[in-house]
């Protein structure tokens, strides 16, 4: 009997790629695009609650790839002691007064469903003028555009989804 010899198929040369070197640098850019346009928020705090909670870990899209700041939506800024995540109350040109849980906005009430904490007393007004007016929705608990006056939109930094 004769032997059996085995043969291996081996794909023509034509098939083998070199490995490029900038290959696997290509593919963690890649894998990594899509934080450029979203990322995590750590929310720490409690001026969110009870929409958001201490320790909550959420999405935003970063401001460049985002829509100008509407009322209601909830977004992370820059306030005087660093980043924080508020919700956006006053929009440019408008004028905000509040007196304790009542909130008006170009003299007509705003209701707040997200608020379940409301101050229970304090008054005051302010001119948005260019800026965005935002307030932690447990307002006994935040520090906000109360004391910090409204921001501008560069320290808008992201809308959380």
């Amino acid at each position: 009997m004769g032997r059996i010899r085995k043969q291996y198929l081996q794909p023509p040369a034509s098939y083998l790629l070199p490995v490029k070197p900038w290959l696997p640098l290509a593919a963690l850019t890649l894998a990594l695009s899509p934080l450029l346009v979203v990322h995590p928020v750590h929310v720490t705090g409690h001026s969110m609650e009870p929409f958001l909670r201490d320790g909550d870990l959420v999405w935003a899209l970063r401001t460049w790839a985002s829509h100008a700041p509407q009322r209601g939506e909830v977004w992370v800024v820059e306030g005087p002691q660093g980043a924080s995540v508020k919700r956006v109350i006053g929009l440019p040109g408008d004028a905000v007064s509040w007196s304790g849980p009542e909130l008006w906005i170009n003299g007509q009430r705003l209701d707040e469903p997200w608020v379940v904490h409301p101050e229970r007393s304090g008054e005051g007004q302010l001119a948005c003028g260019n800026g965005y007016l935002v307030l932690g929705d447990n307002r006994p608990a935040s520090q906000d555009g109360r004391s910090w006056g409204a921001l501008s939109v560069n320290r808008m930094r992201a809308r959380l989804l």
